[in-house]
This record gives structure tokens, sequence and C-alpha cells, in this order.
């Protein structure tokens, strides 16, 4: 028999579901299935995106610099930008002077693909903005990055 006290969640919650760890997960996951389902088409899964937008905003990045930017492990870095070289979406140098970071640039055909993906992106944050009601917006990204830098600290 356990006698211990129930441990209190952090705010009032019915089950787990309640929960704004949950929420945002479910949230995350639903915006991840509509962009799979959008970035199909253009021949793209959310990762080469990813990858492909930050390198647009901060061209030379490093396979490292490049997996913080975009939230995955360098290990998933380089398999991405492997099959974005392949594709003829990226271009690095097969060696560098000093170190052993490759600064990625995007290809003239990688600025097109990512131009023809970025509407039908776009559109699927608009969607998920819609849902929000008007003057909330501001407030809701000021939420998520404090619930981010108490989490950081």
């Amino acid at each position: 028999m356990d006698d211990t006290p129930p441990i209190e969640p952090p705010h009032p919650a019915e089950d787990v579901t309640d929960h704004v760890g949950y929420r945002l997960k479910r949230a995350h996951a639903a915006l991840r299935g509509a962009m799979d389902l959008v970035l199909r088409g253009h021949d793209l899964t959310v990762p080469q995106y990813s990858c492909l937008e930050v390198l647009a905003a901060r061209p030379g990045l490093s396979n490292a610099e490049l997996a913080r930017a975009t939230f995955v492990t360098r290990q998933s870095a380089n398999t991405v930008l492997r099959g974005l070289q392949d594709d003829g979406l990226v271009a690095r140098p097969d060696t560098v002077a000093t170190g052993r970071a490759r600064p990625t640039h995007l290809t003239d055909e990688g600025r097109l693909r990512l131009k023809a993906a970025q509407s039908a992106v776009y559109a699927v944050e608009a969607r998920m903005i819609r849902a929000v009601p008007a003057g909330r917006l501001a407030e809701l990204l000021a939420d998520l990055d404090r619930m981010t830098l108490a989490l950081d600290e």
C-alpha cells in the first residue's frame, strides 16, 4: 500500500490532456501534420524546409549551427543537408581552409524551391493564427517566449 500523498499538478487539470505541455505538443503535432501535407507537393520534408528557411535568413551556417537553429541533432542535420545537397538545393565546400565546419548556402534551385514552398507553409500558419482572437497574437507570442525562457533558466 502506497501512503505517499498524490502529486498535485501545477494548475487545475482534470487529466493529462488539460496540461499546458500536452496542449503545446498537440498543437505542434497538428502544425507538423499540416506542414507535412503541403510540403509533399513541393517534394520537401519539414526538416528540409526548416533548413532552407534558416539558410535563406542566415547563409553560411555550419552543420552544428543549423542543427541548433532547426531543433535537431547534428547527425540529423547532417543527414538532411546531405539530402538537400544531393538534390542540388544547398551547396557546401568539400573542404575548408581552417577548422572542420563547412558553411552551407542555398543554390539558385534551393531558393526557387523554398519560395514555392513558402506560400503553402505560410498559408498553414495563417490558418492556425486565424484561430487566435483578434489582438491576442502578440500576447500569445510573448507568453510562449516567457515559457521558453522559464525552461532555459
